[in-house]
Order: structure tokens, then C-alpha cells, then sequence
């Protein structure tokens, strides 16, 4: 059998450096010219950037057809030299692609980054066979290793430094002195290609005490257009990119994480990694494939963001509270893997010049807030307002939905300034409801702002409510001052309707109308003070009747309504009655 190995040093489009193995040993090296040398210049190995959102890869490749090819690879365990671990592993692969792949998953899955290694360089050694035998190093081990296998493979290899956005890398970071990360550069199928087996075989945690396997095959064969994002090559022509990127272009721009793409997510705006406030404000947004769930972290804390879904991405507003340097965390996950963790996909540094003393995001207020596709997946359709804020200068506003069959729900209403018990707060709010619609009025106590949450369930699920939308409330008038609604009993039926009075506190010594919808009653009555008033069932369905307040003191509305309940039992009641007398069809 004949293997062929090609180290490069540097890069000469006449002449490389060949040696050349075979079974009986090793020839002495010499200087021969390539024809099939790529010509970098020429641009036939250039790709377009910035990234055309077609592919992950450089080439057209499926890497489910690798299933077999990878079992076999990461099983191999042959470490007496590094020429008899390729050999077994080129058994299983037929020809330079699946050599490839088979050197690449051997690696990933066998060598750790040696994080002993990465605060002590005098303990580093980075031939292949050191590296091979020992099972660990860093980066400069792991594409020596991965150069040599190619080589003795017959696949061209070449090994790359420059500066990365890896372990300890923050945005706005500025790049000077030596280079700190190393990866590897092949040539197959005419074109060269990137990938980092450092990278791809796992993770390390921020103090780089701890390795982690983890493979990443988003770093094997990297579009290059992606690759740039966190790899900025000492040789810029190893960019394999047209137009090149200048290091303060890579400095500026946002680092893609790989997670970013295995989420389904395809761009980011502003792509830039600092971020200037405009008005107090920063917006980014973010476009998936899929639809997918977000979370984010504002100086590691998850507020002062305004968060709303879109069928294709996500849009956040970050306020921050204090002028200087913010750092926002984004993490993502799709809809469909609702039971595995968030991904860190972004970091942004805020660089804030004043603060926008005009919003104030409740604490208690859950993203994302508005209707969206999430909202619809928990059964509540056609919402209105459409957007996430509510601005109100009465203190008053409505909002309607369709529900989906079976849908239970309630809405609570929150505030950082208010100092009103939750269950008065509560009261703020008015559900009615006819058929499938649903429709909330609010009555706000007071200005500010305000998180109104709607928690909904069905029938199938468990007992227990989701927020399934959440709006943002907000009134600058201060004089608004709008009292309570009514307080409902267990059984108010959700196809009763109240007109009025809406407020829950009546004034004394006053002419109070009443006006109720009640399907099914047969009598309905208002008590006050002792003293009970009959309502009447006008030709539009509507119980009516006046009731005077007298006794110099207010009166609660639930006082008012006590008797419905009363009368809806014994209404059921004499219903059963009449059941029982009549005959028994034969």
C-alpha cells in the first residue's frame, strides 16, 4: 500500500514540499512542482460574501450518509503510530471525502483539548505522535495531527493560525500580537475548504479547567462566509473569500456562534457586536427558519427587554437603565424541542449614552409580550391590539380574542408602583365572553405601567395555567383613578354579560341602574342594605332595574348579586322537578 503525505510550511504556487511513505519506510524529501496546485489568485477557490443563507457547508454534502462511516471512525483504537490508525481507518472509506470524514470524527472523538496544556506551554508537545499517544493538546496538536493524517490519506492539507473569537473572546475585542488559535484547510473536489477539529470536538468551560466532548460538526467543511465570523486567518488570502475582510471588519462583526446556526437561525441585524443606543433604545432582530423561543439576558438579569415573536425570527428592544457598557445575552431553542435547554446563539455589547426614562418594564411582565404564533399554539387566536404595548390616556382598554374549543382562562394585572393587594388587582380587570369570543376590559387604578397577563389551559392539559399573552400597559395620565369591577362569583357563567354598573364600588344614596344578560335564569334580584329589588327580562334578553344606595355608605356590586347565584340553583332545581312529573316515553 502507498500513502502520500504533504506538509506545507508556506504557501508556494510552483513548488511544495513532498514525502512521499510506502511500506518498506521513508524516502528522503523532496522539492517537485504541483500542477494541480489550487491557484488562490486566480479566484477559482474564491466564494461569495456575505453568506447567501443557501448552505452551512462549502460543498454539497448530506452527513446522515456518513452514519455508518462514523460509528466505525469513532470505535477505531490504534494509537502504535499514526500511520496505522489511518490505514484501519481508510478500511470503511472509498474515497477522498470519506477519508476525510473518518480522520475528522477519529479526532473529534478521541482527542481532548488538554486545558493543563493551554496555562502551561512549556508542558506542550505538538507532534502527531505525542498527540496521538497522549489523547490531548490544544489546537496546535490537534490540526498537527489532523495535517499528518491527510497527508498519509492523499488528501491536501494545509495548516492555518490567526486570531479566533473563542475561549474568553468579548465583544469589542481588539485583536494585536501573536496569533492564538490554529486550524486546518483541504483541498477536495478542486476547491479548498475550512474546519477546526479543535472546535469541533467539544467545549471547554469559561476558566478552561474542563473539557468537554461535544461534536460540532458545524466546523467541518464551514462555508466560508461563515467560517470568518470567528476565524480570521494570519494569511488573509486563506479567507477564500471575495471580497476579503480587514480585522477591523472581523473586530466589528458579531460572532455567529455555532449553536446561531443549528438552531434554525439564518441572520441577525445589527450584525455589528457593539451596539450604540439610539434614544436609550438598542433593537436587534433576529430571523429563523423555524419557528423558535428565545430568551435573553440584559447584564445578566432578564429585564428592561421587550421581547415579541414573528413567524420568521424574533424582534428585541433592550432599554438599559444606566448610561456605559451593557452586555446582552441571547439564547434560543426551537418550538419543537420544547424539552431541551436554551442555546447561547448571541452576544451584543450595549454601549448606552442616555437612558429613556419614558418606558418602565414591569418586572412581573413575561416574554414574549403580543400576540404571536405562540400565542396561538396555546388557543388564543386573532388577538387585539395586535402589538405589544397597549397606550392608554383614560386608564381604559379592551382586548378581544378567539379561543380555541375548550380553552379556560384568566388575566392578572401587575405593576412595580402600585402597592394594591394581587387579588384587588385582579378586579381591574372584566372577562366576558360569548361563544368562542373573548373580550377583557380593563379599568386601570392608577398611571403607570402595567403587565397584563393572560393565563390560559385546555380541558386535556394538566390543572395548571400557562401565560399564553402578555401585553404592556401603559398610562401617563395621573389623574386617572378607575375603581374596581364588580367581584364575580365561582359560578358566573361565562355566556353571562354585564352592562352595567361596571364599577364594583357604588356611590351612596344614588340611583344606580342595573342591566344583565343571564341565559337559563328565570328570576334575578338585587339586594341592598336588606332590601331586595326584582329585576326585569326586557324583549332584548336583558334583565333591567334601579336600585337606590340609601344608608349614606357605598355598597359592593357583589352584594348586588348575590341572590343570582341562589336563584340559577333553584332555577336548575325546578327544572329537575319538572322532569321527574313528566311521563316516561315508551
Amino acid at each position: 500500500m502507498e500513502f502520500y503525505r504533504i506538509r506545507q510550511t508556506h504557501y508556494d504556487k510552483q513548488q511544495s514540499v513532498i514525502t512521499c511513505e510506502f511500506d518498506q519506510g521513508f524516502h528522503e524529501e523532496e522539492r517537485t512542482s504541483l500542477p494541480d496546485e489550487p491557484d488562490l489568485y486566480g479566484g477559482q477557490n474564491l466564494y461569495a460574501y456575505p453568506w447567501d443563507k443557501s448552505s452551512l457547508k462549502s460543498m454539497p454534502i448530506d452527513l446522515q450518509q456518513f452514519k455508518k462511516l462514523d460509528a466505525y471512525a469513532s470505535k477505531v483504537n490504534v494509537t502504535s503510530s499514526v500511520k496505522d490508525l489511518v490505514s484501519v481507518l481508510l478500511q470503511e472509506a472509498h474515497n477522498d471525502l470519506e477519508k476525510l470524514r473518518a480522520i475528522w470524527i477519529w479526532i473529534c472523538c478521541h482527542i481532548e483539548y488538554d486545558v493543563k496544556g493551554y496555562h502551561d506551554k512549556t508542558s506542550r508537545s505538538c507532534k502527531p505522535i505525542d498527540v496521538l499517544r497522549s489523547g490531548k493538546r490544544v489546537c496546535a496538536g490537534y490540526v498537527g495531527l489532523f495535517q499528518q493524517m491527510c497527508s498519509i490519506a492523499g488528501i491536501q492539507c494545509k495548516e492555518l493560525s490567526g486570531y479566533s473569537k473563542g475561549l474568553g473572546y468579548k465583544p469589542g475585542h481588539v485583536f494585536r500580537g501573536d496569533t492564538d488559535h490554529a486550524w486546518n484547510a483541504v483541498f477536495l473536489h478542486g476547491r479548498w475548504h475550512l474546519l477546526d477539529s479543535t472546535w469541533g470536538s467539544g467545549t471547554v468551560d469559561d476558566s478552561c479547567t474542563k473539557f468537554t466532548f461535544r461534536q460540532d460538526d458545524f466546523y467541518f467543511l464551514t462555508h466560508p462566509a461563515l467560517f470568518i465570523t470567528d476565524h480570521f486567518p494570519e494569511d488573509h488570502e486563506w479567507q477564500l473569500l471575495k471580497p476579503r475582510l480587514c480585522l477591523q471588519q472581523f473586530e466589528r462583526n458579531i460572532r455567529f456562534r455555532s449553536e446561531f446556526y443549528a438552531q434554525g437561525l439564518v441572520a441577525a441585524t445589527p450584525a455589528t457586536t457593539v451596539i450604540q443606543t439610539e434614544n436609550g433604545k438598542a433593537t436587534i432582530f433576529i430571523e429563523s427558519r423555524s419557528p423558535t423561543l428565545f430568551l435573553f439576558k440584559l447584564n445578566e438579569a432578564e429585564e428592561n427587554c421587550l421581547m415579541t415573536l414573528q413567524r420568521n425570527g424574533m424582534k428585541l428592544e433592550a432599554y438599559p437603565q444606566q448610561t456605559g457598557a451593557h452586555s446582552l445575552q441571547i439564547y434560543s431553542k426551537l418550538f419543537k424541542d420544547m424539552k431541551e435547554s436554551y442555546s447561547h446563539v448571541l452576544e451584543y455589547s450595549l454601549m448606552c449614552n442616555s437612558v429613556d426614562k419614558s418606558i418602565c418594564l414591569p418586572k412581573g411582565l413575561i416574554q414574549p409580550v403580543g400576540p404571536s404564533w405562540l400565542s396561538e399554539q396555546a388557543g388564543i387566536l386573532k388577538a387585539l391590539p395586535s402589538g405589544p404595548i397597549i397606550h392608554t390616556d383614560d386608564g381604559c382598554c379592551v382586548i378581544t380574542f378567539t379561543r380555541t374549543k375548550d380553552l379556560h382562562f384568566f388575566a392578572t394585572l401587575q405593576s412595580d408602583s402600585s402597592r394594591i393587594p394581587e387579588d384587588m388587582m385582579r378586579r381591574h380587570v372584566w372577562k366576558a365572553c360569548q361563544g368562542n369570543q373573548a373580550e377583557l376590559k380593563v379599568h386601570l387604578p392608577h398611571a403607570g405601567h402595567f403587565a397584563l397577563l393572560i393565563w390560559a389551559n385546555k380541558t386535556s392539559d394538566s390543572d395548571s395555567h400557562q401565560c399564553a399573552l402578555s401585553y404592556l400597559l401603559s398610562c401617563p395620565n395621573k389623574s386617572v383613578t378607575w375603581p374596581v369591577f364588580p367581584q364575580r362569583f365561582a359560578n358566573w357563567e361565562d355566556d353571562y354579560e354585564l352592562v352595567a354598573p361596571l364599577a364594583g364600588v357604588l356611590p351612596a344614596n344614588c340611583q344606580v341602574q342595573f342591566k344583565l344578560k343571564l341565559p337559563g335564569i328565570v328570576q334575578a334580584n338585587v339586594e341592598c342594605g336588606g332590601k331586595i329589588l326584582p329585576l326585569t327580562l326586557s324583549k332584548a334578553g336583558f334583565w333591567e332595574g334601579a336600585c337606590n344606595t340609601s344608608g349614606g355608605k357605598k355598597a359592593e356590586l357583589q352584594e348586588h348579586l348575590a341572590c343570582l347565584r341562589r336563584q340559577r340553583e333553584e332555577a336548575k332545581a325546578d327544572e329537575e322537578k319538572i322532569k321527574e312529573l313528566l311521563p316516561t316515553p315508551t
